[in-house]
């Protein structure tokens, strides 16, 4: 089957057309991949899925492509992937709670693109968060760090490729989801944030398709995976590979927005004191991570990990 008979499928018009099933979404997307497909089709495909409103089915078949088209990873505890352009974030506290939960003796690997916004890459060396190009970098530092940071244009170039052609077309496609969906090296628990409340529910559900036993999706501050202390969160997921949502309440009682932060990464982890709203967004954030792991007192964890955080991690 070409790509261009899945295009009919999803463009034949009122009556006529359908969604795709997994097994043609990922079939639509091993052609995509694999570069041979005509840029003509592969545009009309994308935005004919943003039209229509991508399925879960739709999105666990084009993630399993994906996952199976990139290198092999070592084994990983936490899949985090960090896809927000960052519009409405701060300083990426969430890197900090990543550092936690492997100082809980987890493995995380983070991976991800934030386009033009440069907070997420410059907040990794503060975090003491390496990054590796290649599955022998990321086992290297998994066995020094238990963490670990993997640029998606290194990692997976082909879907670089389809995640950047939002340039050409000017708008976001499914592309964007897929790439949160990736899960590189097969992770059976995944932390996850979205910018429009709506795709909690679809990579939920996708999720489930694809066979993960635990997820956690919030709406978090620019996309990513990153808990607003001040406010209460709905969290959608998985828990022992079923269908999971659970209410969060707020942590603090402070008015304010994420990107209204009054230090940085650096300075956290300086020595100095961190204000209570940012440590909340770390312990917090962190917390909810532990708890997807599994962890019976994920928030108490949270919270003496990083009272006892090496200071001066910046190299």
């Amino acid at each position: 089957m070409s790509l261009a008979e899945h295009v009919r499928t999803l463009g034949r018009g009122p009556g006529r057309s359908r969604s795709l099933t997994q097994d043609e979404a990922r079939d639509a997307m091993q052609r995509m991949l694999a570069g041979d497909a005509a840029p003509q089709a592969e545009g009309a495909l994308l935005m004919l899925l943003r039209m229509k409103g991508e399925t879960a089915d739709e999105i666990a078949g084009f993630a399993a492509a994906a996952q199976a088209a990139g290198p092999a990873f070592p084994p990983v505890d936490l899949d985090w992937p960090s896809y927000g352009a960052g519009r409405t974030r701060g300083a990426p506290w969430f890197l900090l709670s990543a550092q936690l939960v492997a100082r809980a003796g987890h493995r995380v690997l983070l991976h991800g693109w934030n386009g033009s916004d440069p907070k997420v890459r410059q907040g990794l060396r503060a975090a003491g968060i390496g990054i590796a190009s290649d599955p022998d970098a990321v086992a290297r530092l998994l066995e020094r760090d238990n963490i670990a940071y993997l640029p998606l244009e290194d990692a997976h170039p082909a879907l670089f490729r389809l995640l950047a052609l939002r340039d050409v077309l000017g708008l976001r496609s499914c592309a964007n989801t897929v790439c949160r969906m990736l899960n590189p090296a097969g992770a059976a628990a995944s932390v996850q944030g979205v910018f429009h409340p709506s795709y909690r529910d679809l990579q939920a559900d996708a999720a489930a398709r694809l066979g993960w036993q635990a997820l956690s999706v919030i709406k978090g501050g620019g996309g990513e995976f990153e808990r607003h202390p001040a406010k209460d969160i709905a969290v959608f997921g998985l828990r022992n590979g079923t269908r999971w949502e659970q209410s969060l309440a707020a942590r603090c009682d402070v008015p304010r927005r994420l990107s209204d932060t009054e230090t940085d990464l650096a300075q956290a982890l300086s020595g100095a004191e961190l204000p209570g709203f940012e440590t909340e967004i770390v312990i917090g954030t962190a917390a909810l991570a532990l708890d997807t792991l599994g962890h019976p007192a994920p928030a108490a964890l949270a919270a003496e990990l990083w009272s006892h955080r090496p200071r001066h991690l910046a190299a």
